[in-house]
């Protein structure tokens, strides 16, 4: 929970400064024009999906049981990064991220807000800053329901259901991981 109210704060941060620049002037809202930065699938956290699909165990009937199925996703998570221009040195960055789906695992959709700003402080150099704030993006893993025979049916983490390990100790070790929320580059460039 902790986490998530700094989320919130960051998030009110930016949209507090972003509100001021356009409230500073009307006449910059008539002039912003909005860019494609960047375009991609995948992530992290789609590989770290990806790599969750590595192996399998034998059921005691012999049958091998791949967890590949389980980890694959037929839209991998696509990033769609844009630059609203506010003046000529400074933008609004945001952006947004689908999300992806298998059997035993979710991505959260996704949505980044930012701010980028930069000065000349010679006439071949540029210092820019830019800050973004990544919101939702967690991925989750899912568990699954084992029968043990005699046991009984439970609820396990589905990679370690034929581990030694007793079964609600397995859920332990389920997949819950957050992307990179927040990003600060500091960038200085010189042109001969």
């Amino acid at each position: 929970m902790r986490e998530r109210s700094g989320n919130r704060v960051s998030f009110r941060t930016t949209a507090l400064l972003l509100y001021g620049l356009l409230a500073a002037s009307p006449a910059i809202a008539q002039e912003m024009t909005t860019s494609l930065v960047d375009v991609h699938q995948g992530s992290p956290l789609s590989d770290r999906a990806r790599g969750l699909g590595d192996g399998g165990y034998e059921l005691q009937n012999g049958s091998w049981v791949s967890f590949t199925q389980w980890y694959h996703a037929n839209w991998v998570d696509m990033h769609v990064d844009l630059l609203t221009q506010i003046t000529q040195d400074t933008g609004i960055l945001w952006g947004f991220g689908t999300g992806e789906e298998g059997e035993k695992y979710r991505i959260e959709p996704s949505l980044k807000l930012g701010f980028l700003t930069q000065m000349h402080p010679g006439p071949n150099s540029t210092l820019s800053l830019s800050l973004t704030t990544t919101l939702g993006g967690k991925l989750t893993e899912k568990p699954c329901e084992a029968n043990y025979g005699d046991l009984g049916t439970y609820s396990v983490n589905c990679r370690l259901a034929a581990s030694e390990m007793a079964p609600e100790e397995t859920l332990k070790y389920l997949v819950n991981a957050k992307p990179e929320s927040q990003h600060l580059w500091l960038n200085y460039r010189v042109t001969f």
